[in-house]
């Protein structure tokens, strides 16, 4: 490693070791108690990591020493050490590299998926409510709840755009890679000449935002209410519980008309516009970071095309990493995504690894 990365490391440990002794000393208030252990319970696992690559280091000195010796036996016996440490070191070595990226913040929230069908009238509602209920399947897969907020149908069953929130465990961290034009290209069912078509849907995966995170002023926004057009019964239809809010300084616009209730469709709209805001936000951030590296695994813009999906000869192509998997069912069907999210995580593992070593 080198010296600047060591001096680093040296930091760490001594901090650790300093929050440890303040943390023990008395007169700590509940409030400064509350930070130290906060900050210490962050180090604490990058810190075990460092001492390991040490204890290991020290461990490849001794041997490297011993293996210079006359002792025969001793000799073969710290070459079969080295052997193993020189397969460790490593390892441990790219476990604390890690442990030192920055953490994304938002890899832990909830997220607000958005699809939208794009170019390719019917067949494109068609394939986003193939995209939507993708990504349904997967949220069951990984135990995540998930909840329909808006839905605009076609008349034949496709989606002209849905919304939905989706609550578990490392949501966001798990999707925020979905965002852009997802392609599909196949014969559509009302094509007589057998003639593949080109049709597109994007996805937007927005991390879910807490009032904290964004105050939303009531007279930054413009709030409409009318009868909902959409399917749900009579009650909806025949009330004024459609709302539709415009946040001014943005020109931002939510509806949300699929719950009977006025207040719960405003709960929704104002859910939603929180976490555009906020992401709107992120993107701002993100691009002014990305300015200083050489590329992004995914930039999250909705025109950023980003992967195609070729039922007839059944592959899926993600293209910002040009990974192909030739199992278009298992990836539609949500088995097969984690293989795609996995391929995409490391990519910007490594992207960031590199700009760190920059």
């Amino acid at each position: 490693m080198d010296a600047a990365l060591e001096t680093r490391l040296d930091q760490l440990v001594r901090r650790h070791a300093e929050i440890g002794e303040a943390m023990a000393a008395s007169g700590v208030s509940g409030a400064e108690f509350a930070k130290l252990s906060k900050e210490y319970s962050e180090l604490s696992p990058i810190v075990g990591g460092i001492t390991e690559l040490r204890h290991a280091q020290s461990e490849m000195s001794a041997a490297t020493e011993m293996a210079a010796g006359d002792d025969a036996e001793m000799k073969a016996l710290a070459e079969e050490e080295l052997e193993s440490l020189r397969e460790r070191l490593p390892e441990l070595e790219m476990r604390v590299r890690l442990s030192l990226l920055p953490k994304d913040e938002d890899d832990e929230r909830n997220a607000i998926l958005e699809v939208r069908a794009g170019t390719g009238g019917d067949e494109a509602a068609l394939f986003a409510a193939e995209l939507f209920r993708m990504y349904q399947r997967y949220a069951a897969l990984r135990n995540w709840k998930f909840e329909m907020m808006d839905l605009s149908e076609t008349g034949i069953g496709g989606f002209k755009e849905a919304t939905a929130s989706i609550t578990g465990r490392g949501v966001f961290a798990r999707l925020k890679f979905e965002s852009g034009a997802h392609r599909v290209q196949r014969v559509p069912e009302t094509e007589a000449s057998g003639r593949i078509h080109t049709s597109a849907a994007t996805v937007a995966v927005m991390p879910e935002a807490e009032e904290i995170d964004i105050n939303i002023d009531d007279k930054d926004l413009r709030i409409d209410v009318y009868r909902s057009s959409g399917p749900g019964g009579q009650s909806v239809n025949t009330t004024d519980s459609a709302v539709r809010i415009t946040h001014l300084p943005t020109g931002l616009v939510v509806i949300q008309q699929d719950e009977k209730s006025q207040h719960k469709n405003k709960a929704r709209a104002l859910k939603v516009l929180r976490a555009r805001l906020y992401e709107m936000e992120r993107q701002a951030r993100d691009s002014a970071r990305a300015a200083d590296r050489r590329s992004q695994v995914g930039s999250g813009d909705r025109s950023e095309r980003v992967r195609t999906y070729n039922f007839p000869q059944g592959r899926v192509t993600d293209h910002r990493i040009n990974l192909t998997l030739y199992k278009i069912d298992k990836v539609m069907s949500g088995e097969a995504l984690d293989e795609i999210v996995d391929a995409l995580t490391a990519a910007d593992t490594a992207e960031r690894l590199a700009a760190a070593a920059e």
